[in-house]
């Protein structure tokens, strides 16, 4: 046989074991859930496998998960092995050798930064790194696993110090085993002793009773009691007794008054490999001309790759109990956060993606699971509010996602969601509002619900745009996720309210007003017009290649000027993200309102008055255009040119 080969984890990998390794999760109990968890998986797989693949050669008849103590004086092991589907010797490299999911750097430094346990031990599992905690609990971890259908094994061994051997051995039979040579139990640092069978079959008891598969410990017997069949029971003839530690009941398939809350929380961290507790439990049984079961999740704390295309779904679909994929198209992407089961009784065991994106009962338990998650989430909203708010924060700009992807539930996901408005006293965004419930709010004679967008609540709220508004009492939604800027005019009214940005085409800040006084306004800023006629006709041609018109603003009360787009063009922020895309966009111009009180404006129009200044002015023209585009959060297409104008203009003054 050829020699052992030596090979180094990633850089990132081992700064990642030496965290692990140096103690940082205090529950070093969990180590054995994810060993479990990867045996299980694999057990579901070969299954599946062999009623694929009928030239498969593979003994399926005592599929199990066993669990091997050993305490020799100060010699301690624990074999945790499978007869499961096994890794070829590039599988072992790719999975076991390299932490092969991306977020690395982003799990140091959470890591470094964990100030208690419940902080750390949320980590292992919202980063993949379940097989790396076994380094917490042992000196060295040995890893031999056989594919199924392959004749020549790979064994792995690291001790956690930034090496691993791989060599390819003979005897290894089909599955995986993995060989922990246990550290010293130490009851201040948490650590048990996991080779006494009595903590490992409470552990199996507490985190994997609900695994499908038999988890079997390895326990000494009296001569006589032998048990030669491995079923459990004692007979004469064998040198140990295998026995069985789960229950193996399908939770699913259970009554939810027979489920404890605890039984839930470690089924949720089985499936999607989470360590946090499910925020709640939805549990849908569907009877009739085809049967499904379902039990989802809605997580506590979102997936660090929510936002990557790395992302996977988190359903596992399974047919009669036979599992079949672990990340089912059966929610919209939307949704793809939520976690579970969906067991179906009619779907062929050979169903494939491509069937399933076609399949006609697919497509019904997609809609109905669909619905039912989002009236989970609005029910939430109204029973549960902080559970609401734990959920929103997490979720809320996923779920958003479905106001512009699903036009179905549109409505459904509306009045589930809640949105950041001026009504929040704080001015930070954190006192949220239904749209409902704004509607509720609005002044007399308002007809609009007003909202503006924005890259954060600080820039909105702090936007000229935001001005008569706040002067007038007239509440704004303040919406800064990106996908804001799309779910508007996606769902373009509510109950007969259209959705208004403030900073497109022009507002009615007078609705409430009698039509005397709107006719009062109407004049007074007619007059104001021929007033500043000279200045705003001389600002439309100076700053021609930039906006569409200048015009006196009603929206206006501090700020000298503000950029407004038509009633349906792109705004800035849209722009950006269409840029960031890497979508061509061409530049689109806006119409500069002008604030008629404001001293700067006075000035401006007086020295346009005189003719023969105006091209000294020019300066001025561009400065106030900058100013306009920078309080709102725009981008200068010259920033450089723009600082060396306001340089000048300011050394100019002084010199005066």
């Amino acid at each position: 046989m050829v020699a052992p080969e030596t090979m180094e984890f990633q850089a990132e990998t081992r700064q990642l074991l030496d965290l692990m390794v140096h103690s940082v999760y205090s529950n070093k109990d969990s180590f054995l859930r994810e060993l479990i968890s990867n045996s299980s998986d694999a057990l579901d797989k070969l299954r599946l496998e062999s009623l694929r693949d009928k030239e498969l050669e593979v003994d399926t008849s005592n599929l199990r998960i066993t669990l091997v103590p050993s305490a020799d004086g100060d010699e301690r092991t624990l074999v945790v092995a499978d007869n499961g589907i096994g890794m070829s010797r590039d599988e072992v490299v790719e999975l076991i050798g390299t932490l092969a999911r991306s977020g690395t750097g982003e799990l140091r430094r959470k890591l470094a930064e964990a100030k208690d346990a419940a902080a750390s031990d949320a980590l292992i599992g919202q980063f993949g790194i379940g097989f790396y905690s076994t380094f917490m609990v042992a000196d060295r971890v040995t890893l031999v696993t056989r594919k199924a259908g392959e004749t020549i094994g790979t064994k792995w061994e690291s001790t956690g110090d930034g090496t691993y051997t791989i060599e390819a051995v003979d005897e290894a039979p089909q599955g995986t085993s993995v060989t922990l040579q246990l550290k010293p139990a130490d009851t201040e640092d948490h650590l048990h002793d996991y080779a006494d069978p009595a903590q490992l079959r409470a552990l199996v008891k507490r985190y994997s009773d609900f695994i499908s598969w038999p988890i079997q410990m390895e326990v000494p017997v009296t001569p006589g009691d032998e048990d030669a069949d491995g079923d459990g029971e004692a007979k004469d003839g064998d040198a140990t007794e295998w026995d069985t530690l789960n229950s193996g009941k399908a939770l699913w398939a259970r009554p939810r008054s027979e489920v404890s809350e605890e039984e839930y929380a470690e089924f949720y961290r089985h499936v999607s490999h989470a360590w946090d507790s499910p925020l709640e439990v939805i549990s849908v049984k569907a009877e009739g001309t085809f049967e499904y079961e379902a039990l989802l999740f809605l997580p506590t704390q979102p997936p660090f790759d929510m936002f990557t295309p790395q992302h996977r779904g988190g359903i596992h679909l399974y047919v009669k109990r036979v599992f079949i994929m672990d990340d089912a198209d059966l929610l919209p992407e939307y949704l793809r956060f939520v976690t579970g089961v969906v067991d179906a009784a009619d779907l062929s065991l050979n169903v494939s993606r491509e069937i399933l994106q076609q399949d006609r009962q697919i497509r019904a338990i997609r809609r109905r699971l669909t619905k039912k998650v989002v009236a989970t989430v609005g029910d939430l909203r109204s029973s549960r509010p902080d559970d609401y708010a734990t959920f929103w924060e997490g979720f809320g700009r996923v779920f958003k996602e479905g106001l512009v992807n699903d036009p179905d539930n549109r409505e459904a996901v509306l009045k589930a969601s809640v949105f950041a408005s001026t009504r929040d006293g704080d001015g930070d965004g954190s006192a949220l509002t239904s749209i409902a419930e704004y509607v509720g709010r609005m002044k007399p004679g308002q007809d609009a619900i007003y909202y503006m967008t924005g890259e954060s609540q600080q820039q909105i709220r702090n936007s000229p745009h935001m001005e008569a508004f706040a002067a007038k009492g007239i509440e704004v939604l303040t919406l800064s996720d990106p996908v804001d800027e799309i779910w508007v005019d996606a769902v373009g009214e509510f109950e007969g309210h259209r959705f208004t940005s403030i900073a497109k085409g022009t507002v009615d800040l007078d609705a409430a007003e009698s039509d005397e006084d709107k006719a009062a306004a109407a004049e007074e800023l007619e007059k104001r017009g021929e007033e500043f006629a000279g200045l705003l006709s001389w600002l439309g041609g100076v700053l021609g290649d930039d906006v569409t018109e200048a015009r006196l603003s009603t929206r206006l009360t501090d700020s000298a000027a503000c950029l407004v787009g038509d009633a349906y063009s792109m705004s800035p922020q849209l722009e950006k993200l269409y840029r960031a895309s890497g979508q061509p966009v061409p530049h689109v111009k806006r119409a500069l309102e002008l604030n008629p009180d404001h001293p700067l404006v006075v000035g401006l129009n007086k020295a346009v008055a005189d003719e023969g200044s105006r091209d000294g002015l020019k300066q001025t023209a561009q400065l106030l255009y900058g100013l306009a585009l920078l309080a709102e959060g725009g981008e200068l297409a010259d920033p450089a040119a723009f600082a060396k104008t306001l340089a000048d203009s300011l050394a100019t003054q002084l010199d005066a």
